[in-house]
């Protein structure tokens, strides 16, 4: 039977503020990417989450960001390469340790919203954040989009590099994301979300918002956990996918 991970982004309420069904989410997926609070999430939401996570067998990544709370991560911030280098530092170490204090571990790094689609093609900021990864005690994996800088950055520094592809997201002939400015860039359960996950999974292609099918290698699909039906989007892929005799494993 064929495998794939399913993640997705959690742990990133702040303080009063409350974002996305954690408790629900994590009974759907095999991967989280947990905020380490430079775009989402604080202290108190780190250690729970990795509690939870540990508790249900759910493998624990580090979300890293801009340095954005007030623009949740999704804005471009012009970063120094060493500054940034740092700060992906810092934010692994941050979760890293809440996580071992309850005997959890940090298992991989998925950068974060305008972090993410800048290192798709900055390779300056690609080499930053890759760089940062090899350098933390561990041996750790990056997820990314597939033919990225930072696929290249990764596969130069010798660190493990796993694809992945956005079931609620819409893609660009390039298999590029499509900005979420833009009309139709983000995708809701009545999209097709369940059939267009077995596609990606069983056939390896995805159709573009030009209706284009274009090839996708993807060891990973993922669901936000902060759109509106994160949790109805999760439980139809998971039902979809073991429909089509795809099981949910984690790739860490």
């Amino acid at each position: 039977m064929r495998a794939i991970d399913l993640n997705c982004d959690l742990g990133e309420s702040f303080g009063a503020w409350t974002m996305g069904d954690d408790a629900a989410m994590l009974e759907l997926v095999s991967s989280v990417n947990v905020g380490c609070g430079f775009h989402g999430g604080d202290p108190v939401t780190m250690l729970a989450t990795a509690r939870a996570a540990r508790d249900r067998g759910v493998v624990i990544g580090a979300h890293v960001s801009y340095r954005d709370l007030a623009g949740f991560g999704r804005r471009f911030v012009d970063v120094a390469p060493v500054e940034l280098h740092a700060d992906v530092l810092y934010q692994l170490s941050a979760l890293a340790g809440v996580a071992s204090s309850v005997g959890a571990e940090v298992r991989y790094v998925k950068p974060h919203g305008a972090l993410y689609n800048r290192i798709v093609d900055d390779a300056q900021q690609a080499f930053a954040v890759a760089d940062a990864v090899a350098s933390f005690p561990a041996n750790l994996a990056v997820l990314g989009l597939p033919g990225s800088a930072i696929e290249q950055a990764c596969s130069e520094h010798g660190v493990p590099f796993v694809r992945e592809a956005f079931i609620d997201r819409a893609y660009l002939a390039d298999g590029t994301l499509v900005p979420r400015g833009r009309a139709g860039a983000v995708l809701t359960l009545d999209d097709g979300i369940a059939e267009r996950a077995v596609r990606m999974a069983s056939e390896g292609v995805v159709e573009t918002i030009e209706g284009e099918t274009i090839p996708i290698d993807a060891a990973s699909l993922c669901v936000h956990g902060d759109s509106r039906d994160a949790v109805a989007m999760a439980v139809a892929v998971r039902e979809a996918l073991g429909e089509a005799g795809i099981r949910i494993e984690a790739f860490a």
